[in-house]
């Protein structure tokens, strides 16, 4: 079954002071829309997998590893897996950053148990 979701309409998690995010998700792959706060305390981190980051909204200076790129709405930056990465809003707007994994991450299958029906797993 095939449906359209309005990012807008999806109940959004709390997941720090500042940040907020839903999900929606394909057969293999969970995207995961951040609404980050202006002056947000950064938090950097990594992990096992690689994602990729894209500026949907707002500025944002995304640091991976050693580099900072300065993103702006349609900017995608790939982050490879185990490299250190977080991202810091620039301005007074909130930023949208869509974040995208495959395979489908374990610890965010919650965000998309709204779409339970249509998946076996």
């Amino acid at each position: 079954m095939t449906q359209m979701i309005d990012w807008n309409t999806l109940p959004r998690e709390f997941v720090r002071e500042g940040i907020e995010r839903c999900g929606f998700r394909g057969e293999n792959v969970i995207m995961v829309m951040n609404w980050v706060q202006p002056r947000i305390q950064v938090r950097p981190h990594q992990h096992d997998f690689e994602q990729i980051a894209v500026c949907v909204q707002g500025r944002m200076n995304y640091h991976v590893g050693d580099e900072v790129f300065e993103m702006t709405p349609g900017c995608i930056v790939r982050v490879p897996a185990h490299t250190m990465h977080y991202v810091e809003p620039i301005g007074d707007e909130v930023a949208l950053n869509l974040d995208i994994f495959s395979p489908i991450r374990d610890d965010y299958r919650h965000l998309v148990e709204y779409q339970a029906a249509e998946f076996k797993d």
